[in-house]
């Protein structure tokens, strides 16, 4: 499989997904830590994949959602949005929401 063929199956294989820095456990860059703390404060189950294990989906996962930032959410094989856009949709409430119609 080419690197867009196994991002693609990471998507489709889990519900919800967050590409980021570092781990859950051990995040690397804030912007990533910030991310998984919204996710875990909404009670989400949601796989990780670290990009700095990998340059191919660190560039790739870039290029398949033409976002230029990580960490990147995807939400039932949509494009949520990064660490910001993830803030914003928090403090409004529609990130609970969210999480909790995938559930």
């Amino acid at each position: 499989m080419n690197i867009k063929e196994v991002i693609q199956k990471q998507i489709a294989d889990n519900s919800i997904i967050l590409y980021m820095k570092g781990t859950p456990e051990f995040p690397q860059c804030g912007f990533s830590s910030r991310a998984v703390q919204m996710l875990k404060s909404c009670g989400a189950q949601f796989a990780a994949v670290d990009v700095l294990e990998n340059p191919e989906i660190r560039q790739g996962i870039k290029d398949y959602s033409n976002w230029p930032t990580i960490p990147q959410l995807y939400v039932k094989g949509e494009f949520v949005g990064g660490s910001d856009i993830m803030a914003e949709m928090f403090a409004a409430g529609e990130l609970q929401t969210l999480i909790k119609e995938t559930a």
